[in-house]
């Protein structure tokens, strides 16, 4: 709203441009030319963010260094609204991640880790008395049925491993760090070739028609096949592995986590390395712009236009995968009963990679909101139509999962990656604002050698009271006591956490104790019951 709204108001006419020989090849930038374009040529345009696309609301490139209307009847200084936007968005982020990780922390210690502990939670107190009806009664007893089941092969697993020998211990972990050796050099390959397809796409971006269309989405479409690819095979060397199923989730999960936040960093270290001639501004391609104005006159709207094509590609792979593949693998296994389809079977509906899905889907939007304005919007669009075709995929398509999954620690996983996502989208969004200099011919910052330093220079402008306020604010004689004052409340959360800490771990062991006493009664309640019946049947058979 502070961005798209005072663009209308504003207006998006173009700034005069400064006329220097020094400066004017770094000015010259035209994402619209005046010629006549082919209908289909619409349609690329759509897709790959370029043409009328990236000329409009869509991209960072249309946006102007405007302060205010030109008669003067409205003062709005869009630069510094641009990036205080940007700044709130990650900061709301960030406050939402952070309440949802206090939540699930908070039953994540309730349960301990202990899946004795676990299973008593579920046995005594998992029961919902306001089930109504006989289809939620039987989802809520097949739910507990999951609970226990993963629970039971837990204990199952520990006591397996307890009572292996040394040599099959040894054997064990040896073919464990073979295995970890294979899916590390089947990531690392991924890697390689997230590298090289975006160093190509980034080459020959030029070409024409549906050539240069399947080019530019190279990248996405070689990343979008790893994250398939990859976890697949992952996900068969974890079954070889013989981890407890806990921890083959989340060895699993690691290694997906790590093939699609880095795929989406080389990507971005890629970009970075064309635009910035791998950070040498004195390299001939940098040396008049301090970036390739060659390849990227507007470099902004160009990483805005991949992380776009990233978005947009995953949801077509999904809209793709529910037409051709699961409907068609439904349609087969209920209707054909050869061994083949019966081996197949219905897919299952892997609640884990699915959630995975969706925080890589947030890191790259994160990634491109501030070269992309409107990419949050459509990202939000993109998830409901996700949500429906998971629904529909879900009650039509699949059968229950054959392994499930303890929620409980799993939430908590994922809001942690969901935290590293925010953290490497931050990190690029920082180095965007401090460190390469904005384009020169596009965006509100073309005149700035740095966007961020539109924030200072804004503060001189205020006024002195406004200019002392935050002197103060930024001083140690604030600042100082601020901070003593954060590092109290700090230890006093700390030190109450930790209270609650030993009262749940007081009231386990009092719990224990309970139990020891009950299998003690019961015990002496057997053995006394045994000695009043043997009087009585010698009784009966001296009768």
């Amino acid at each position: 709203g502070f961005v798209i709204i005072p663009s209308f108001v504003l207006g998006s006419a173009e700034s005069s441009f400064v006329n220097s020989t020094e400066e004017g090849p770094c000015m010259t930038y035209d994402p619209n030319p005046n010629t006549l374009v082919a209908f289909y040529e619409y349609f690329l345009h759509l897709l790959s963010g370029t043409g009328f696309m990236e000329d409009s609301f869509m991209f960072y490139g249309y946006y102007n260094n405007n302060t205010g209307t030109e008669d003067g009847s409205l003062a709005y200084n869009f630069p510094l609204a641009y990036i205080f936007t940007a700044v709130f968005y990650f900061a709301f982020c960030l406050c939402c991640i952070i309440a949802r990780m206090g939540t699930a922390a908070r039953v994540a210690v309730a349960t301990g880790g202990s899946t004795v502990g676990n299973y008593s939670m579920i046995v005594f107190t998992g029961w919902d008395f306001g089930c109504l009806g006989n289809q939620a009664t039987k989802l809520k007893q097949k739910h507990l049925l999951c609970l226990c089941q993963v629970d039971l092969e837990e204990e199952r697993i520990k006591k397996q491993a307890a009572s292996l020998t040394p040599w099959r211990k040894v054997a064990l972990y040896s073919l464990r760090i073979l295995l970890f050796v294979v899916a590390l050099g089947l990531i690392g390959a991924a890697f390689f070739g997230i590298f090289k397809a975006t160093d190509f796409s980034q080459k020959h971006m030029e070409q024409p028609g549906f050539l240069g269309l399947l080019i530019e989405f190279l990248p996405s479409i070689v990343i979008t096949a790893g994250n398939f690819l990859v976890p697949l095979l992952c996900d068969q060397i974890a079954l070889i592995e013989k981890y407890s199923p806990s921890v083959t989730v989340v060895m699993a999960l690691l290694r997906a986590v790590v093939l699609r936040l880095v795929s989406l960093g080389i990507l971005l270290f890629t970009l970075w390395s064309q635009i910035t001639c791998s950070g040498n501004a004195e390299a001939s391609a940098c040396q008049q712009c301090r970036y390739d104005h060659e390849k990227y006159p507007c470099w902004e709207t160009r990483v805005g236009q991949e992380m776009y094509k990233l978005m947009l590609f995953d949801l077509l792979v999904n809209i793709a995968l529910l037409v051709l593949v699961e409907f068609p693998r439904r349609i087969v296994v209920d209707n054909w009963s050869c061994k083949l389809s019966q081996l197949v079977g219905r897919q299952e509906f892997v609640v884990p990679s699915n959630v995975l899905g969706l925080v890589y889907g947030q890191t790259v939007v994160w990634a491109g909101a501030l070269f992309c304005p409107l990419l949050p919007l459509m990202n939000t669009i993109k998830f409901v139509i996700l949500f429906y075709c998971k629904k529909i995929t879900l009650f039509h398509n699949c059968r229950p999962a054959l392994k499930t999954f303890r929620s409980t620690t799993s939430t908590f996983f994922f809001l942690v990656v969901l935290l590293f996502g925010w953290t490497l989208a931050l990190v690029v969004m920082i180095y965007s604002l401090a460190v390469i200099k904005p384009s020169m011919a596009c965006g509100p910052f073309r005149f700035f050698p740095s966007m961020w330093k539109i924030v200072p220079n804004s503060f001189y402008s205020l006024s002195k009271v406004t200019q002392d306020f935050l002197f103060f604010v930024g001083s140690q004689a604030f600042s100082i006591p601020l901070f003593a004052l954060s590092c109290v409340i700090m230890c006093y959360f700390v030190a109450l956490a930790s209270i609650y800490g030993k009262s749940v771990e007081m009231l386990k062991a009092q719990l224990k104790l309970e139990g020891q006493d009950k299998q003690f009664l019961v015990k002496q309640i057997e053995r006394i019951k045994q000695q009043h019946l043997m009087p009585a049947l010698s009784a009966e058979v001296q009768d």
